[in-house]
């Protein structure tokens, strides 16, 4: 079932566009991320869905019922929309002890104090702060801060959450440690859930599906992985880690399956790759080739090969990031951290078809 529906839904302050023409339906069950940089309009997206911003057009429904409808003049306030949230700031009372924090939007619907007794108990349970049920909430830590902030969202069993990068105020060990508990509990409690982020990493960790938004608009919407190893533009790849990207012209093209193989002359280089469209013989393309997906030493038939210089080498833990000079411009390969590379040494590259994703080029940004 589909709990959240977004129908060309825009916003505008003054003469700036904020959100452009956003489509977008949230499954119950289903966690999907509002991924992009700072301004892109990931949280002005959001907080239309909250009902704290108005959209200047389109229309938004949850659970069936329309709350928002801008031609129509609908706007259903916060209150009556079903939802639980949790903000970066967490937004704890201080002046409350957990129970209080977690108990106020039962205390607000008026809700029986037996109720709410039994109802912020199961909460707190589920993630595992019941114990601290008497606390103050000046006493807790980050971590358990948001814990709570998350309790208080889920006590009034919402039929959608909302959460704004609400791992963002933890340090890397924590954030990464509660984010894997927090979508433990989002899959157990099967609630539809969305989520603001500007982490990568999080986003493709958590998400059933990722919204990459610049601009206001959504540039692509899929599972973390196809965006990732599919993107549809060089814009999209950018958002996930730092691809090589190489300008080409295809040579041949054919189908297989559902994608289409090709073969690319470089500058100075030629090989193999994959698309997801068809591209006409001579046709400008972006070659995007991951940095994980390069070898080195001899390469086998059909791969692409470049020859350079090591210009750095940098020890990371488990992998080991290289700058190769080459005369396509510089590569970034990630090695194993074992791998031992001199910095000087002249040294060849290559990856086989499978490791590059084709594109049309990104005139937009000069790609």
């Amino acid at each position: 079932m589909v709990e959240v529906v977004l129908e060309k839904v825009s916003r505008k302050f003054g003469g700036f566009v904020a959100v452009d023409d956003v489509d977008l339906a949230v499954r119950r069950g289903e966690f999907v991320t509002l991924l992009g940089a700072s301004g892109c309009g990931k949280t002005t997206t959001l907080r239309m869905v909250a009902g704290l911003e108005r959209a200047t057009s389109g229309r938004i429904s949850i659970d069936g019922e329309i709350v928002e409808d801008a031609e129509r003049n609908i706007h259903a306030p916060a209150e009556r929309r079903r939802l639980g949230m949790v903000f970066q700031s967490y937004a704890i009372w201080p002046h409350m002890s957990v129970f209080g924090n977690v108990a106020y939007p039962l205390q607000i619907r008026r809700r029986p104090k037996a109720e709410i007794a039994t109802k912020v108990a199961a909460a707190l349970r589920l993630v595992e702060m019941d114990r601290f049920v008497d606390r103050p909430a000046t006493a807790l830590s980050g971590g358990q801060q948001q814990r709570v902030a998350i309790a208080r969202a889920l006590v009034f069993e919402p039929t959608v959450l909302l959460l704004d990068e609400p791992l963002s105020n933890l340090d890397a060990r924590l954030r990464a440690q509660t984010g894997d508990e927090f979508r433990a509990l989002q899959k157990r409690l099967n609630i539809a859930t969305l989520y603001v982020t500007h982490d990568q990493s999080e986003a493709m960790a958590l998400s059933d599906r990722v919204v990459v938004m610049h601009g206001g608009r959504a540039l692509q919407i899929g599972p973390p992985e196809d965006l990732y190893r599919r993107p549809a533009s060089a814009a999209v790849a950018s958002f996930f880690g730092a691809p090589n990207l190489l300008a080409a012209r295809v040579t041949a093209c054919q189908r297989d399956g559902d994608c289409f193989r090709l073969s690319l002359d470089g500058e100075t280089w030629s090989g193999g790759g994959c698309a997801a469209r068809d591209f006409a013989v001579g046709e400008p393309a972006l070659a995007i080739v991951r940095p994980e997906n390069i070898r080195w030493g001899d390469a086998p038939s059909g791969a692409a090969v470049w020859k350079g210089e090591v210009q750095a080498s940098v020890f990371r833990g488990a992998t080991r990031s290289l700058h190769i000079a080459t005369a396509s411009g510089l590569l970034r390969v990630e090695a194993p951290a074992l791998a031992s590379f001199a910095v000087g040494a002249q040294t060849q590259f290559w990856t086989g078809e499978e490791g590059v994703w084709v594109v049309p080029p990104d005139h937009a940004s000069g790609s």
